[in-house]
């Protein structure tokens, strides 16, 4: 009877460390559970992406680590596998020569934004309605013969200096700077109803908190609506299977862009903003996440 219980002692001791093992090893897969996510510092890819970050940490178990740089490099990124994925491939035109570039290493899941637009953009106020009225003498001077811009090597930056000779405005300076900085030169010309044209787009908050217009673009530089597209690198679908499901399913609307941007824009943080937003829409974010197992 010893031999017994003394057998069934061990048993059951080997079954408690085979529990334990079990367990320690799906702690530590989770614990290895990462993806990189690449992204620009627009207004727009930093709700996007919060809220991509977001949806994969609290619904897929994942760590995330999100990689600030310029198009350039984020297009790169992606092709040479340093970074899984991105949410902020502007297409068919602003983004158009760095996916001819990399296209052929990478994978386009489509697009998770439809309407988006960009071109040149001035307070509602102003008398001007096309590009080519920039060309007016008073016009100019009025403008110190400066276009606010953004950062360098982004599309719609590449897109203004062709706009500059497709036009004639080479008088004008297109002024480097960064998306923030832009937009806060918009909105304090604007609060002095001062003239300004700045490189614009929607979705974006300043187009929720000022009358701005588009300036008429006949020339056709900066093309006509576009989407915003998703695109991971070769072998996400294998490693990462789930991720790879829910990054193929997102999708959203401008409304739901700029309800991100606008709170982020009035103080939150785009971590806070992105788990309000993923908490109030919990439907549509269940679909992204259905069926990922």
């Amino acid at each position: 009877m010893q031999g017994v219980f003394l057998l069934r002692k061990w048993y059951l001791l080997l079954s408690i460390v085979m529990v334990i093992a079990v367990l320690a090893g799906c702690s530590g897969n989770k614990g290895n559970k990462s993806i990189k996510l690449a992204y620009v510092a627009w207004d727009s890819e930093i709700a996007s992406t919060n809220v991509v970050k977001e949806v994969l940490e609290s619904k897929l178990g994942y760590k995330v680590e999100m990689l600030q740089v310029d198009a350039g490099p984020m297009w790169a990124g992606i092709a040479d596998g340093s970074a899984d994925a991105m949410v902020a491939a502007w297409l068919p035109s602003t983004h158009s020569s760095y996916l001819d570039k990399y296209k052929s290493n990478i994978v386009d899941l489509g697009p998770n934004l439809n309407g988006t637009k960009i071109g040149l953009a001035v307070p509602a106020y102003m008398d001007i309605k096309s590009i080519e009225d920039l060309n007016k003498t008073e016009t100019a001077s009025l403008l110190k013969k400066q276009l606010i811009g953004i950062e360098p090597g982004a599309g719609i930056m590449m897109a203004t200096e062709k706009a500059i000779q497709e036009y004639g405005l080479k008088s004008y300076t297109l002024v480097e700077s960064s998306s923030a900085a832009m937009a806060q030169e918009l909105l304090k010309a604007y609060d002095n109803k001062q003239p300004i044209v700045v490189t614009g787009w929607t979705p974006h908050w300043m187009f929720a908190k000022m009358d701005l217009k588009y300036l008429d673009d006949p020339k056709g530089v900066y093309g006509g609506d576009e989407q915003i597209h998703t695109l991971v690198r070769k072998g996400l679908q294998e490693d990462k299977k789930d991720a790879y499901a829910f990054l193929d399913r997102f999708e959203w609307t401008p409304d739901d862009m700029a309800n991100v941007m606008v709170a982020i824009q009035e103080g939150k943080s785009p971590e806070d903003a992105a788990k309000d937003w993923v908490k109030a829409n919990a439907d549509k974010v269940d679909r992204w996440v259905k069926s990922t197992d």
